[in-house]
């Protein structure tokens, strides 16, 4: 079946290539999350949680830091451009979110946002709930550029992503003696995915109809999340493994009933938890040589441009050798399979 659609999707694509340049799979991608799809929001905001100093963004166009937390594209940005999109769509809180760029669609996604309202607010960044907020405005917006009827359709057949979950485990809840000793790793996870129900139904009632959303990825094996949580566990945390494992099994389960619930609706759950983990196991398979610590500085703690900028010490030559680029995010190389991996399990959304 993998390869059907794998045909199916080149086929796709190769229409493209012979029609128009212009012509893309889907009309507009509409991106909600945290710091995997954040491609700048954060800039405009006062938080520590920002990547906007080098050398985040040295192997991007231009060669300059964007708010992306890679070193270069991120997985959301390859899959826009296998889409047949050749250019992004900006943050939404920056002055490129205006006038026709509104019709390429929109990144609301904020770098250290949770499904939890609360893990946002820890951080001083936007909340998903503010991000729904932001979309509606969007809206209004998008109808005053393409007139009502066009902003309709676009809005029933963009791509919508949502990435979310990770912040609240590694930011929030393995740190905050509030919660984690109040609830188990499992009824926190029955907590956000109760909140991803509700976020789902929202957007579904403002028009969304096709809805890609991200796994947890193995979180143990973070080179942060293996620094602070390890305790001399050699290799990956295997208990927050589970635990993502866990939230994983959940939401896919969610989604499912979602999609018998909610009227017209595609929803897929893209697994990133295995693809990753792949290349941590076997990082030589995809051409990878370092897999445990991130390209910048040393790679155990660096995340944000407080402990990554351009004085880290360390910091690597060559980060397509690295699965991570600083020590909690994907390389650019790194989320080139990744996302070759999304847009395949991702083919019910476009076709």
């Amino acid at each position: 079946m993998g390869v059907v659609l794998a045909y199916a999707l080149c086929f796709a694509l190769f229409c493209i290539s012979v029609n128009s340049q212009s012509v893309t799979l889907v009309p507009a991608i509409i991106t909600f999350g945290d710091s995997v799809v954040d491609v700048g929001n954060n800039d405009y905001i006062p938080t520590i949680f920002k990547a906007d100093y080098p050398p985040y963004g040295r192997d991007f166009k231009n060669k300059q830091p964007t708010g992306r937390f890679c070193n270069g594209k991120l997985a959301t940005d390859i899959t826009a451009e296998t889409l047949g999109f050749t250019s992004f769509a900006p943050p939404y809180l920056s002055p490129q979110a205006s006038g026709k760029n509104l019709l390429l669609g929109a990144n609301f996604a904020s770098a250290g946002a949770g499904y939890d309202d609360h893990t946002s607010l820890l951080s001083h960044v936007i909340p998903l709930s503010q991000q729904l907020k932001y979309y509606k405005e969007y809206q209004v917006n998008l109808a005053k550029v393409a007139g009502s009827k066009q902003a309709a359709s676009i809005i029933k057949d963009a791509l919508y992503l949502v990435a979310a979950g990770s912040s609240d485990f590694v930011q929030n809840y393995y740190i905050n003696p509030f919660l984690n000793k109040a609830y188990t790793p499992d009824q926190y996870s029955s907590y956000l995915v109760g909140i991803f129900n509700s976020f789902i139904k929202d957007l579904h009632g403002l028009g969304a109809r096709r809805i890609g959303v991200t796994s947890l990825p193995p979180l143990g094996c973070l080179p942060a999340t293996r620094t602070l949580f390890g305790f001399h566990e050699s290799g990956c945390v295997s208990r927050i493994n589970t635990d993502a494992q866990q939230f994983n099994k959940k939401i896919n389960s969610a989604a499912t009933q979602l999609q018998k619930q909610l009227p017209g609706l595609k929803i897929v759950i893209f697994d990133v938890f295995q693809p990753l983990y792949d290349l941590i196991a076997n990082p030589k398979k995809s051409g990878f040589t370092e897999a445990t610590k991130g390209c910048c500085g040393t790679g155990t703690v660096e995340t944000t441009s407080l402990l990554c900028n351009s004085k880290s010490f360390g910091t690597c030559s060559n980060a397509t050798q690295y699965v991570f680029w600083d020590s909690v995010h994907p390389s650019e190389a790194a989320n080139q399979v990744l996302a070759d991996s999304l847009i395949i399990q991702g083919i019910a959304l476009i076709s």
